[in-house]
C-alpha cells in the first residue's frame, strides 16, 4: 500500500481509538453494531468506522482535549483525548453524527517523501506464504 511501518502503526492507534469510542459511547451499553469500511485511493487510504448509536457534539468535544499542550495533565477534562490522538496521527479527519457516528480518518500516502520512504510496505513487498 505504500505506507511506512510507522504510519501504519498511527493507523491502528487512530482506528482502535475510534472503535474504542464507539464501543463505549454509542450504545450506553447495549449491543449494536459497527461498521468498520476501507477506502483505498491512489493518493490515500481511509477508513471509515460507524455506529449507528447516539450522536454526540464533536466541536464541543474536541474543543476540551485542545490545546492539551496548554493545560497541565491534572486540568486535562476525561472525552475529547481519542478524538485529539486520531487528529494528531492522521492526515485528514472528518466526524459525522447523524444518525449515529462516522468518523472517517484518512492518511495521505507519501512515495518518494521523507526519511522513511525506503521503509514503505507495498503489496510487491509481501511474499505470499505457500
Amino acid at each position: 500500500m505504500g505506507f511506512s511501518y510507522e504510519e501504519i502503526e498511527d493507523m491502528k492507534v487512530a482506528v482502535s481509538e475510534a472503535c474504542n469510542n464507539a464501543v463505549l459511547h454509542a450504545y450506553n451499553g447495549r449491543g449494536g453494531i459497527i461498521h468498520l469500511r476501507f477506502e483505498m485511493r491512489a493518493d490515500a487510504l481511509s477508513i471509515i468506522i460507524k455506529d449507528e448509536g447516539k450522536g454526540f457534539d464533536y466541536k464541543r468535544v474536541s474543543k476540551q482535549a485542545a490545546p492539551l499542550s496548554a493545560k497541565p495533565l491534572e486540568d486535562v477534562k476525561a472525552g475529547g483525548l481519542g478524538l485529539f490522538l486520531m487528529e494528531a496521527l492522521m492526515d485528514d479527519v472528518t466526524v459525522t453524527t447523524k444518525g449515529g457516528t462516522e468518523v472517517r480518518l484518512t492518511k495521505f500516502r507519501h512515495r518518494g517523501e521523507g526519511e522513511h520512504a525506503h521503509d514503505c510496505i507495498s503489496p510487491s513487498s509481501v511474499q505470499e506464504q505457500a
